[in-house]
């Protein structure tokens, strides 16, 4: 292979656990590109000078938090997607500008339910009310959910993921309860909460559920995903893979390898634990 010809990364802060490197040079090997990714630290004050001194190697750059929101006035085109999760976890660049914001949570997350679980979803409940839980809400909804309920310890902050979710075409109804206390319903609980949020009592109402989406990988099993329960797992890996894949393609323009990208990541969660 001759020099390197182009660069990408994923930004965030923290971003010292990101899977995405691992991922996305598992891609690169697989299909013969000679690119590089690196998980760079910015803060969201920090997105804007960060993208005014990129050259015109960059391609692409993935978003985590607290980046996901702040995206959105920096790229010259959004997404639909995006526009809709009011949210990007995705940057495209052409010659080293942002020409493009999308959100592949939105779709990775549908991949990643489907992947594992065939039945049907009149309902789904979302634990957390951030950009994550916009966009998996908003998933829930392509799965078919008519209610999406966001359980918060403050309604307050969850209003931009409220506003969100409601705005998808199918007009689900969204209701707002209590993380602490009430009742979780619907086919698919999803987790966006940390795991230190996660206690007894809270596990103990999740555990019924046909599906649990655990949206983290980092710590890996977290409370939610570790407990006792005869339905689906839904894990944070798979929507990482499944997000990423989709990144790749936009920034690479080649499919993706999926598969070379999930042993990638399960490789490195093992190691993580082997060394935990």
């Amino acid at each position: 292979m001759g020099a390197v010809n182009a660069h990408c990364a994923v930004l965030g802060d923290p971003i010292a656990h990101s899977l995405s490197p691992v991922l996305h040079r598992a891609g690169y090997a697989a299909v013969g590109l000679d690119w590089e990714y690196d998980a760079v630290r910015v803060d969201e004050a920090g997105l804007g000078s960060f993208l005014t001194g990129l050259d015109p190697t960059w391609r692409g750059l993935s978003l985590t938090m607290p980046l996901k929101r702040r995206a959105m006035a920096l790229a010259a085109g959004t997404t639909a997607r995006a526009r809709l999760a009011g949210a990007a976890n995705t940057l495209v660049l052409d010659d080293g500008v942002v020409v493009l914001a999308d959100n592949t949570d939105l779709p990775g997350a549908v991949a990643a339910v489907r992947e594992r679980y065939a039945g049907p979803v009149t309902a789904g409940t979302v634990l957390g009310g951030g950009a994550t839980a916009a966009s998996t809400g908003l998933a829930l909804c392509e799965l078919g959910a008519r209610t999406v309920t966001l359980m918060v310890r403050s309604p307050e902050r969850a209003q931009e993921a409220v506003a969100a979710i409601a705005r998808h075409p199918s007009g689900p109804r969204v209701e707002v309860r209590s993380l602490a206390g009430d009742p979780v319903s619907g086919e698919v609980v999803v987790s966006t909460i940390p795991a230190a949020a996660q206690d007894a009592e809270l596990v103990a109402r999740c555990v019924e559920a046909p599906v649990l989406f655990e949206v983290l990988y980092d710590p890996w099993p977290t409370p939610l995903a570790a407990a006792p329960r005869a339905g689906v797992l839904v894990g944070g890996l798979d929507l990482l893979v499944h997000q990423a894949a989709l990144q790749f393609e936009l920034f690479t323009g080649v499919a993706a390898p999926l598969e070379a990208m999930r042993t990638a990541g399960l490789e490195a969660l093992a190691q993580r634990g082997a060394v935990g």
